[in-house]
């Protein structure tokens, strides 16, 4: 019937199957492209269902004039064989047949009436167009600005270095700081204040520091580290400026002493 067609993709010269029949046939994809042309209109002349009844593989090779070109075609899947040697078509229905082609023919027609909707737009629709979608975004600036506005502003990230209790030295807190930022806990603003007075009095506050530090704590033991700190016993050896070592003894005239 004259007007009858069959659907093709546009960028079927592109397709990955194409280029593997190429290699398969030593040919030029025009000349594949130009065979597969041939076979699916046989299929969608001579077929309801995709099923070929008596076309055999060499049956299809006479027609296209190509030897080994139908077996190429299922080598891709592009074609099949029945028990009874009769070729198929495989997603027949997709791309061929009554339901394919109305299928088709409506996109074909619903793209056409969103082009001439478009060109009959007049120049009043066109401009209430733009007044509505102006219109939507100078509503939705002024929303993101109340909700900007209403937000509670960021505040600046919080640097434990300035947080260094007074009876600290700055080496020793430091060192704690960059410890706990190494094993990813890093020191927030309440931390460091728990911190500040659980040191506060300590005799050795960087000693508590330097033995979390060293056992790889997290946190600071005040009460650990008074343990290690050890205070000098008082000497023994003083008071010996006061004592009168001449009581009980007689003077000698040679300037020595008796007992």
């Amino acid at each position: 019937m004259a007007g009858d067609w069959i659907k093709m993709r546009i960028d079927l010269q592109t397709h990955p199957k194409v280029f593997r029949m190429v290699s398969a046939l030593q040919a030029d994809r025009l000349r594949i492209i130009g065979g597969l042309h041939i076979a699916w209109s046989i299929f969608d002349t001579h077929s309801s269902d995709g099923v070929l009844v008596g076309y055999t593989v060499d049956a299809m090779d006479a027609v296209v004039g190509w030897p080994g070109f139908t077996q190429a075609m299922i080598d891709v899947e592009w074609a099949a064989v029945e028990d009874d040697g009769s070729l198929v078509m495989p997603r027949f229905d997709e791309h061929n047949g009554a339901s394919a082609k109305r299928r088709a023919n409506d996109a074909e027609r619903k793209r056409n009436d969103r082009k001439s909707h478009v060109r009959n737009l007049s120049a009043s629709d066109a401009d209430s167009l733009r007044t509505r979608e102006e219109k939507r975004r100078e509503e939705k600036k002024e929303q993101d600005q109340k909700q900007g506005a209403g937000a509670p502003a960021k505040s600046s990230k919080f640097d434990p270095l300035t947080a260094k209790p007074e009876n600290v030295s700055e080496k020793a807190w430091a060192d704690w700081c960059q410890h706990r930022k190494e094993i990813r806990k890093p020191l927030t603003a309440k931390s460091c204040e728990q911190q500040a007075k659980s040191l506060l009095g300590h005799s050795a506050p960087d000693q508590v520091l330097a033995t979390s530090i060293a056992n790889g704590w997290t946190g600071i033991f005040p009460e650990k580290a008074v343990g290690n700190v050890h205070q000098f016993p008082a000497s023994r050896h003083t008071g010996f400026e006061g004592r009168d070592y001449k009581a009980g003894l007689t003077a000698r005239g040679d300037g020595t002493y008796d007992f």
